[in-house]
């Protein structure tokens, strides 16, 4: 069984919903962090399908996992389900087009005796400290970190723009359609958490020890940014501080970062001024 430390989910702007969530059930938790292209109408929730597609996965995560065995089938299993929920509601155009559906980076985690497994789409990242210390990073997170900052420098150059400004800006918008053109026509659906269940067969899969008195933070990008772009500490110091003074402190450093020390997007060049930040820390 895991014990919750702590747990946070913040929106990044107050207008917007939060996309995040993160959540457990007995020896199994997971952080989801949903994303939408940005125009794209929704058709499950007022504001966001993005809300809709992590809140989804979230229930049906908390009523599936006890009973499962292995990750790989029960994220197939909540995608198919997902798939079925957007179908019965959604405009027949918009059921095999895939840059139409939400979708999200997660990291799920299930403890059998004292190995941790670990599944992951996209950036999301569990951190594992053991008992001496020692501390494991399991995901995709720093590699693809690097490749949105340097693309985020790159059109916030020639927008002369800001986080706070660069998705409205012509040259980011030019470049998200050429992309989702480019997805469109490729025909494969990202692999992703969302409406395409054989995504589950792309899953990353690690494990890591997992004694008694493990310690283990799952973290969407929001979060981990602490230590992926913003290099305010690595993951050693930043399992130190979650453990010894909880997460709202870290959480108001990343904040403190983005709105007083770098709001322009000159050092950490992001695009957002804020994301959605959510992490769970978890004693096994």
């Amino acid at each position: 069984m895991f014990t919750v430390l702590d747990r946070i989910s913040w929106p990044g702007h107050s207008d917007k919903p939060n996309e995040d969530i993160c959540g457990l059930s007995g020896d199994w938790a997971w952080v989801i962090d949903t994303s939408i292209f940005p125009g794209t109408s929704p058709v499950m929730h007022e504001a966001s399908d993005a809300a809709w597609l992590a809140k989804f996965a979230d229930e049906r995560l908390s009523n599936l996992a006890p009973h499962a065995d292995d990750g790989p089938p029960l994220i197939r299993h909540v995608m198919e389900e997902a798939r079925t929920a957007y179908r019965a509601v959604a405009p027949a155009d918009r059921h095999e087009d895939f840059v139409t559906w939400p979708l999200g980076a997660m990291t799920l985690v299930h403890r059998r005796d004292n190995v941790l497994d670990a599944w992951t789409f996209g950036d999301t990242t569990a951190y594992v400290r053991q008992p001496d210390g020692t501390v494991r990073v399991l995901g995709d997170a720093p590699g693809l970190r690097e490749a949105e900052a340097a693309m985020a420098a790159d059109l916030m150059r020639q927008a002369g723009s800001r986080p706070t400004a660069i998705l409205a800006e012509p040259v980011f918008l030019a470049w998200l359609g050429g992309r989702r053109e480019r997805q469109r026509r490729s025909g494969i659906p990202p692999a992703l958490l969302s409406l395409n269940p054989d995504a589950a067969d792309r899953l990353r899969c690690e494990t890591a020890p997992c004694e008694d008195g493990t310690a283990i933070l799952l973290a969407s990008d929001g979060f981990s940014v602490l230590v992926d772009l913003y290099r305010a500490m690595d993951a050693e110091a930043l399992m130190e501080a979650a453990v010894a003074s909880g997460l709202g402190p870290l959480a108001r450093l990343a904040r403190e970062i983005e709105t007083e020390r770098d709001a322009d997007g000159t050092l950490y060049p992001r695009f957002k001024l804020s994301d959605d930040t959510t992490a769970i820390l978890l004693r096994a």
